[in-house]
């Protein structure tokens, strides 16, 4: 009986020392899931501005035609601005469209945000910025209008919630919970002295 109540109660010791392993084992696997999940949103993200800049840059035929494409001197801005055709905004994009100041603005802001996400550095700067950007194209579009300026549908489709929207809540997301992510060049820069002294440029 002493032997048997022996090896119980030591049964009873070591279960709960398996269940705590156990327990730091699956919450070691969730933090790994979620910070791949981030990052997989992150550079996904990235890769949208920075194709947008590699695309109206050298005309891959894709969105923009190499006769169009900006080293050939066509302008990134030009096209979609001056297509204004709702919202409260419309003079104001007309007047920037095409503009150099506007279109080394543009582009320097998908190639810097797109590099940012990619490599995982200075991610609340990007999202700042990113998120700076889709809002003035969300204006452009301006989804809340039903009708154009001459009367014919707009063919928004979601007043509210459009894929500018659901790039600034991707960005949003990464600035918070994204930085100094071991899946990229995040902790190696979060590491930096200047960084480490300015935590706004994580």
């Amino acid at each position: 009986m002493a032997v048997h109540h022996g090896l119980h109660v030591g049964g009873m010791l070591h279960r709960p020392s398996r269940v705590a392993a156990e327990s730091r084992t699956s919450a070691v696997a969730k933090v790994t899931a979620l910070q791949a999940s981030i990052a997989a949103l992150r550079i996904g993200t990235g890769f949208a501005f920075l194709w947008a800049f590699l695309d109206k840059t050298f005309g891959w035929h894709y969105s923009t035609l190499p006769s169009n494409a900006w080293i050939h001197g066509g302008s990134p801005t030009k096209g979609f601005l001056a297509s204004v055709n709702a919202g409260p905004f419309t003079s104001m994009f007309h007047s920037w469209a095409g503009q150099g100041w506007a279109n080394w603005l543009f582009m320097l802001a998908l190639l810097g945000i797109g590099l940012a996400l990619i490599l995982g550095v200075g991610l609340r700067v990007a999202a700042v910025a990113g998120v700076l950007l889709v809002a003035l194209m969300w204006a452009a579009v301006w989804p809340l209008a039903q009708h154009t300026t001459g009367g014919a549908l707009t063919g928004s489709v979601n007043p509210l919630v459009d894929e500018h929207v659901m790039d600034a809540l991707a960005l949003i997301v990464v600035g918070v919970a994204g930085t100094a992510s071991r899946l990229g060049l995040g902790a190696l820069w979060a590491k930096l002295p200047f960084v480490e002294r300015h935590r706004a440029l994580l």
